[in-house]
């Protein structure tokens, strides 16, 4: 595993699951582009915005976790396959906390340079996360 597969795997494995979000300021450049937020203006597309979404996420899911299913590099372009699970215990993105546990799945793709993170895009199964949450109803569920 090259140093920047290695800095980009961090992110799930040290930052999220053992909660040290002060990592951000060494993982991610000082010049970061989020490009994942669309949607969500309430968080800045900065490395500052990172830290408060994950602020967020945490307090509203206080178990989570991410597990790496995969991942891949070319060049300087990371692929993570990642699978999240949590039990919502406070509200989020405008939610109100539902006592669910959901598990969905999470490709991330990002343009890693000398160790950091210098931008970042997200494709993540919202639509499954909002069903096991009991926001959505199953197909068919009425």
């Amino acid at each position: 595993m090259t140093d920047d597969a290695a800095a980009y795997r961090r992110v799930p494995e040290e930052m999220i699951n053992e909660r040290k979000l002060e990592l951000i300021e060494e993982l991610f450049a000082e010049d970061y582009v989020e490009h994942a937020f669309e949607g969500a203006p309430e968080f800045p597309h900065t490395r500052e915005g990172v830290r408060m979404f994950f602020e967020h996420l945490l307090s509203a899911f206080p178990d989570f976790r991410f597990e790496v299913v995969q991942q891949h590099q070319d060049g300087d372009m990371h692929i993570g396959w990642v699978r999240g699970t949590g039990t919502m215990k406070g509200d989020f993105m405008g939610m109100p906390a539902s006592g669910q546990t959901a598990t969905w799945d999470e490709v991330h793709f990002g343009r890693v340079v000398n160790g950091r993170i210098q931008e970042h895009w997200a494709v993540i199964d919202q639509l499954s996360m909002l069903r096991q949450l009991g926001f959505i109803p199953e197909p068919g569920g009425g």
